[in-house]
């Protein structure tokens, strides 16, 4: 049991996985619903992904010998979400790519928060915890993507 990170906030933090549980099981079924919950999928694992980036610029913040380092990686999650949109608004290749790429960028998110250092190692693997199954579960919906094509 992890007695520094609450309970609830540990459970609240798991339950975020729900929404990519979710499209997985509607892409698998198939229909209009698969292609919405790909699209769905996407839109949220962005979403969160930006919210790390928010959370690492607030940590960096609070610490005044941050390195500028830290302010660049927090702003890339946005820009690189919103990167990731374009081959959709061109008409490429879309979502199967930008969700593969995406949950590697989200699984590999913890590496930012143990370099720099803050939260401590009970945050650090919840971190890893949440970031590896999203970050799964959006590159299984990338291959379900990538096989209707």
């Amino acid at each position: 049991m992890d007695n520094q990170i609450p309970e609830k906030a540990r459970w609240l933090g798991y339950a975020g996985l729900l929404p990519q549980l979710i499209a997985v099981v509607l892409v698998v079924r198939g229909g209009e619903w698969g292609w919405i919950a790909l699209a769905c999928s996407f839109a949220y694992a962005s979403l969160i992904f930006s919210f790390l980036g928010g959370v690492w610029w607030g940590q960096a913040l609070s610490d005044p010998a941050a390195p500028l380092w830290a302010f660049i990686a927090a702003i890339l999650p946005s820009l690189l979400a919103l990167a990731l949109f374009i081959p959709w608004t061109l008409g490429w290749d879309w979502p199967g790519p930008s969700l593969l790429w995406l949950g590697v960028f989200i699984g590999l998110s913890p590496l930012v928060d143990r370099k720099l250092g803050m939260g401590g190692p009970a945050w650090v693997r919840l971190r890893w915890q949440l970031s590896l199954g999203l970050g799964g579960l959006t590159m299984v919906l990338a291959i379900l993507a990538l096989q209707q094509r």
